[in-house]
């Protein structure tokens, strides 16, 4: 299964690609879409949402996988974060791709075998299940939330069938 995994942030967004049997992972492509904090936030959101659209039209993914949004301290953070999942999620209904949404704590739960890992420790579990070394934070992140989706889709599977 081809999954594309995405880490929304509205300065900072990392996207994986991975082809998984839910056990062994390899990872096809990743990347960071960077914006300015100085770009009118409108103008970042369609820089995200043109470059979600070319991902998916390059990779070909059979499903996507984004994080919920997590509860932050900072509202007006999480209102930003939660535009930015919108533009994402809308990119991927546009090309009728199936959307899993995990939870962080899942997410890290499945790759790291700890819910509250820190982003190294989650960087790290990318680089041992996939044999990748992935300088961005944020790209290893999204590449975590496609593991995570193929995992739980394999783990779905395998009930179904018995």
């Amino acid at each position: 299964m081809r999954v594309l995994g995405i880490d929304c942030g509205s300065e900072r967004t990392g996207w994986g690609v991975i082809e998984s049997d839910g056990r062994r992972h390899s990872v096809c492509a990743h990347g960071l879409i960077s914006l300015s904090a100085r770009t009118p936030f409108e103008q970042r959101l369609a820089t995200i949402s043109a470059e979600v659209k070319r991902v998916l039209a390059e990779h070909l993914p059979e499903a996507a996988a984004v994080e919920e949004v997590f509860y932050s301290q900072n509202v007006k953070t999480a209102l930003k974060l939660a535009h930015v999942r919108g533009v994402v999620l809308a990119a991927i209904a546009e090309a009728r791709i199936p959307l899993g949404e995990h939870s962080p704590l899942s997410v890290k739960s499945n790759v790291v075998g700890y819910g509250r890992a820190e982003k190294s420790q989650v960087q790290l579990m990318v680089r041992t299940l996939t044999g990748e070394t992935i300088e961005s934070e944020d790209s290893a992140d999204a590449l975590a939330v496609a593991i995570c989706h193929a995992v739980m889709a394999a783990t779905a599977l395998r009930r179904i069938a018995r």
